[in-house]
């Protein structure tokens, strides 16, 4: 919920290009008036695309929950990414990228 924070602007610019978007964070605080979940797992839809914004410390302890929600792809933002996180992706046949999602939004390529 920080306006300085490049996953808000993340959010912000999503919205804006009329993608859904399905906050997690651990308090699932509800952010730009789109109600938020606590963890991937209270998720029951199909997720699309998760970009992350969270340290590989803070990854890694759940990326089972991710593997499990098996989105159609995974953005590794600037400083997120992880070789374990990458490996067990590649396992579970999920792709991935390294690529900042605001660049890929301001070029059209998301």
């Amino acid at each position: 919920p920080k306006p300085d924070r490049y996953a808000y602007k993340a959010h912000q610019k999503l919205l804006a290009q009329g993608h859904s978007v399905l906050p997690v964070s651990p308090t699932g605080a509800t952010i730009l008036e789109t109600p938020g979940f606590s963890t991937i797992a209270e998720i029951t839809q199909p997720i699309d695309t998760v970009t992350l914004y969270l340290s590989p410390k803070r990854l890694e302890p759940i990326l089972p929950e991710l593997i499990a929600a098996h989105p159609r792809r995974v953005i590794f933002n600037p400083g997120t990414e992880s070789s374990l996180a990458q490996q067990q992706l590649r396992e579970a046949d999920i792709p991935f990228i390294e690529a900042c999602t605001l660049v890929l939004l301001a070029t059209g390529d998301y």
